[in-house]
């Protein structure tokens, strides 16, 4: 696993080649500062079922050129984003600071708890529910995981569909839960 993985006191990672930074204006303060505990994963194509392009991060960043695809359509009026996104090739892009309050999670609940953006942090992978994840991935994500840990006490981590069960679908029956679980050590986790 990786360890050189570190979030900064604001909540954000060290840019490097394999770490982008491109704040999106899709995000809100905490109530009362409250310091995250539940770890979302989620997937993500744009379009749907293509990888690769500038898509996802136009979308987070409120830049997404319609005219380019006409499935953008559907999302075009949305403001949404999500802490982390991690691509095929395992390059990570952030988007908010683990400070603050992504808008990844939607209508949600967890523990009898709603609003599950208030208390967690989002991330995105390149993906579909029922295409396998790329080794780099889990690796990539299990670190991610490991430096999340490091500045924020996680007691839980959940897909999108555990928290949204009536709406949503993702990371979906390819994620591999085993794999990450072993790979992150979430072993003493509130996990699926």
């Amino acid at each position: 696993m990786r360890s050189d993985l570190v979030l900064d006191c604001r909540g954000w990672l060290t840019p490097t080649k394999n770490i982008s930074l491109k704040p999106s204006p899709n995000f809100d303060d905490r109530p009362c500062n409250l310091d995250p505990y539940l770890l979302v994963i989620h997937n993500i194509s744009l379009p749907p079922g293509q990888f690769g392009g500038p898509y996802i991060s136009d979308f987070f960043q409120n830049k997404l050129d319609t005219s380019l695809h006409a499935w953008f359509e559907n999302i075009a009026e949305l403001k949404v984003s999500a802490h982390f996104l991690i691509d095929r090739n395992g390059h990570i892009t952030q988007f908010v600071s683990t400070n603050k309050r992504a808008w990844h999670a939607g209508v949600s609940s967890f523990n009898d708890k709603n609003h599950c953006n208030d208390f967690s942090i989002g991330i995105e992978l390149e993906g579909t529910d029922n295409i396998p994840y790329t080794h780099m991935q889990y690796s990539v994500l299990a670190a991610l995981t490991h430096a999340i840990r490091q500045k924020h006490n996680l007691t839980a981590v959940q897909g999108h569909e555990h928290i949204a069960p009536q709406r949503k679908t993702d990371p979906g029956p390819a994620f591999d839960w085993p794999r990450y679980i072993t790979d992150a050590k979430l072993w003493e986790l509130n996990c699926p």
